[in-house]
């Protein structure tokens, strides 16, 4: 990179209007986030953020449903106009913008929830690619539903070195390139498939327009969702970002393999004291994409990922922590403690074509996660897994199961959130007693026998409902009962609204 393009990137970092999207050249001189298009959809009941770069001294006149601000480019080129909250609209708005060099106008922008889509390769996957699809197409046109769903530098190229043309875009204000678009056959077909169902469900039930970000990244650990600076500061993971990533031993074998395939001959790739930039290196997807949300206010965040930070014991044991930092430093970054964040819990998947080994220790950490985070939830997709693929194609169930918390956590609705999920085992004379939490109308999901349910986590053990609770017969006092810990779990128990047992390893109280 010149030295001239890293001071006027130094230069956006200290002035803190940083929209690292790039840029929406409207003249010569005044230029726009690229999220400001046509089409957009902006967060209602929140103050609107406008902002840019200009030249300095010129006036800029931001008009927007009938308000009128104005404001002085500063003398860093940078400038922002605050315009006040706007309650939810299905009308189309135009967003006019006048400055020294001229007129520039923003088409049919709707006010109404904001929802950030992130992860890796199954929160990316198609609509088009989803079980699906067939039936849910002609359900797609509809303009009060819209995507912001950019391509990202090194979309889809695996195990090749990357070309002149991905790696003249791995810079931060070049990664994510695209434009807002309403849903229709065309568009919805790339959009990701669990946002966009969990998406449809928002709206038909709360009625109001929903915007999606989608900013997830095929095989992205957790890492590169996460800031340098917040690495930096944690006394744990600060190994996270010590020298070149591609031989930092703290983060995924796997993910530095398929750096290195994509680097090893690259020419001229963009780094800094951590190595080469790629789409996985740690705090690059922050930088790029989720840092320069802050400016933008937004209703919550859906989360699937796991499946690159799941293969080893050592990133299996840290991740319950690691994602607890990531939700932290997201509020804090959006200034509200109460941002709801909702993920996936790994699916079920067998170990004979994938190194799925270690899920349900990891699933069962995703579980414990949800006492940690208060305004989460996690939707448990242990019975859609695909046995003998990473990538399970029923996003319908991922989309809706997400939404169901959001309407539960985020807009007050009366509906059960999830499946069962465990609160307690009580050893009793000869027997366990497990009590749920959402656990009204416990079942089994065949109206088979109970299974699942272990006291090693390998031999099954039989287990039956009685008076809403399950009921585990033993003749000794084991330590722990565990639930579904199988990396393909055969696991049958669900509630009255048919949502599945989360996988758990749960150890015992003792009744007195």
């Amino acid at each position: 990179m010149h030295i001239t393009m890293k001071l006027k990137l130094a230069a956006k970092i200290i002035t803190g209007f940083l929209f690292l999207w790039g840029t929406q050249a409207v003249s010569a001189q005044f230029k726009l986030p690229s999220l400001f298009t046509d089409h957009m959809l902006l967060q209602r009941d929140q103050p609107i953020h406008v902002w840019g770069w200009g030249q300095p001294r010129d006036t800029v006149e931001i008009t927007f449903d009938g308000e009128t601000q104005t404001v002085v480019v500063k003398p860093d080129t940078s400038w922002d106009i605050y315009l006040k909250p706007r309650r939810a609209s299905s009308t189309g708005q135009s967003l006019r913008i006048r400055h020294g060099g001229g007129q520039y106008t923003l088409e049919d922008i709707l006010i109404g929830d904001v929802w950030l889509c992130l992860g890796q390769s199954n929160m990316e996957w198609p609509l088009w690619k989803e079980m699906h699809y067939s039936d849910e197409v002609i359900k797609t046109d509809q303009r009060l539903l819209r995507f912001y769903n950019p391509t990202y530098a090194g979309k889809n190229v695996y195990n090749e070195t990357f070309g002149d043309s991905i790696i003249n875009r791995l810079e931060a204000d070049r990664f994510y390139q695209g434009q807002w678009e309403v849903s229709n056959p065309e568009t919805a077909k790339d959009m990701s498939a669990v946002g966009y169902y969990f998406g449809q469900m928002i709206l038909n039930e709360v009625s109001v327009p929903v915007g999606l970000v989608n900013l997830a990244i095929g095989g992205a650990p957790l890492e590169t969702f996460v800031g340098v600076a917040t690495w930096s500061a944690s006394k744990e993971h600060q190994g996270k970002v010590a020298g070149n990533w591609l031989y930092n031993n703290e983060l995924p074998v796997w993910v530095r393999e398929r750096g290195m395939r994509n680097l090893k001959r690259a020419k001229h790739v963009p780094m800094d004291g951590s190595g080469p930039n790629h789409p996985y290196k740690p705090g690059f997807a922050f930088e790029a994409g989720v840092r320069p949300m802050f400016d933008l206010s937004i209703r919550g965040i859906i989360w699937y990922q796991g499946e690159s930070n799941a293969q080893e014991v050592e990133r299996v044991h840290e991740y319950t922590a690691l994602q607890r930092l990531m939700v932290e430093e997201y509020r804090k970054g959006w200034g509200n403690p109460q941002l709801p964040f909702y993920w996936v819990q790994l699916s079920s998947i067998d170990t004979t074509n994938y190194k799925g080994h270690l899920w349900p220790e990891f699933r069962d950490g995703q579980r414990r996660l949800l006492s940690m985070v208060s305004h989460g939830g996690m939707a448990i997709t242990s019975d859609i897994g695909a046995k003998n693929d990473v990538h399970p194609t029923n996003k319908k169930d991922v989309g809706e199961r997400l939404a169901r918390w959001a309407l539960h956590g985020a807009y007050g609705r009366t509906i059960v959130p999830s499946g069962p999920l465990v609160k307690s085992v009580v050893f009793k004379k000869d027997r366990l007693i497990v009590a749920f939490e959402h656990g009204k109308g416990l079942a089994s999901s065949d109206g088979k026998a109970l299974r699942g349910f272990s006291l090693d986590g390998h031999h099954p053990v039989p287990a039956e409902i009685w008076d809403g609770k399950v009921i585990v017969p033993v003749q000794d006092r084991p330590k722990f009962l565990y639930y579904g810990w199988q990396a393909w779990t055969m696991g049958n128990l669900v509630n009255s609204d048919r949502l599945p047992a989360s996988t758990f390893r749960m150890p015992l109280t003792y009744d007195r």
